[in-house]
């Protein structure tokens, strides 16, 4: 059983350590935690790594973050992966930081990444991990703040943030979207 996992984010150092590419962060820590790397391959930076019989593949999109869709309906058709395996992995300003939330479809709230899913997969009905990433920013400063780097305080939850998205993503492999978003939802924040 083979599941798609895409974490959202913009490639280049430029925007390494920013709030855009949490996505990216996640399937870095489970990559990681799984000992495999990452290569770069079609439209994607690709790790495979397996947990509990099911193989996860791992990708950081190179279309940058507007361009996501390209990247996941390419991997989709290229490993045959239905839609009801594929989880997407993003940032959410409408989220406190540190608090999760998985659904099964939905608007884009306005992510552009989000967006070009919808408009390249012609649906909104597939699976995502919304990671809050908190709202302080001052009226006019959205791109500021959400494509720049953590504050110092907000490094200090980053580990426990990371952590309890892989475990989001692992629940989501093994028990299944609906029991998942059971789990996870429930989570307060860190």
């Amino acid at each position: 059983m083979k599941y798609l996992i895409a974490g959202l984010g913009n490639i280049g150092s430029d925007y390494d350590g920013t709030r855009h590419n949490i996505g990216f962060d996640v399937v870095d820590h489970l990559a990681r935690e799984a000992g495999v790397t990452f290569s770069l391959e079609s439209q994607a930076h690709v790790a495979r790594m397996k947990f509990k019989g099911r193989t996860l593949i791992l990708i950081k999109p190179t279309t940058y973050m507007n361009l996501s869709g390209k990247a996941i309906r390419y991997w989709m058709t290229k490993e045959n992966i239905s839609i009801d395996h594929v989880l997407v992995l993003l940032d959410d300003l409408n989220l406190p930081l540190g608090k999760l939330r998985m659904r099964g479809k939905g608007s884009d709230g306005g992510h552009n990444g989000l967006r070009n899913i919808q408009e390249v997969l012609g649906r909104n009905d597939y699976p995502r991990l919304r990671i809050g990433i908190g709202n302080e920013f001052s009226k006019g400063r959205q791109v500021n703040y959400v494509l720049g780097e953590w504050s110092d305080e907000e490094r200090k939850v980053l580990p426990g943030l990371l952590h309890q998205s892989a475990e989001a993503v692992k629940q989501f492999c093994s028990i299944g979207l609906a029991r998942a978003m059971n789990v996870v939802n429930s989570l307060s924040e860190l």
